[in-house]
């Protein structure tokens, strides 16, 4: 067997800018920390425009969900995107995420996947993102 090296971690501005980078890339494999590093950064940017779409709702007496709508829209692709890359990091194919439409138990078995870690082997959607060889290493 041979020796592996664990990569670094993606750091927050590098998943981000991978993420939009791979705005509508379903294949290959993405790591844990880009996946939940862009889902966080979704959900500030989510929260931003829940507030702003708040305030503009109080201001016009109103109900407003421009912001909201926008945001969701900018950010689908890449979010179903990076979705597939983590399924497929751990051996699942892409097309999983469609448990997320079974109430409750879809969504818990997702989150249990995205949770695990990369498979150290490389899959049928590619080197592993996050283990490499000695070999590899030194190149």
């Amino acid at each position: 067997m041979q020796n592996l090296q664990v990569l670094p971690e993606v750091s927050f501005g590098e998943a981000i800018k991978t993420c939009f980078s791979k705005y509508v890339a379903f294949t290959g494999r993405a790591r844990r920390s880009e996946y939940w590093y862009f889902m966080l950064f979704y959900f500030i940017i989510y929260l931003i425009a829940a507030i702003i779409d708040a305030v503009i709702s109080v201001s016009n007496g109103e109900p407003s969900l421009v912001f909201k709508v926008i945001v969701w829209l900018v950010f689908l692709l890449p979010t179903l995107a990076v979705l597939f890359r983590r399924l497929h990091d751990i051996g699942k194919s892409g097309w999983w995420w469609l448990l997320a439409f079974i109430p409750i138990v879809g969504t818990i078995i997702l989150i249990v996947w995205e949770c695990q870690d990369s498979s150290v082997e490389e899959n049928q959607y590619g080197p592993s993102p996050k283990y490499v060889s000695d070999a590899q290493a030194n190149i």
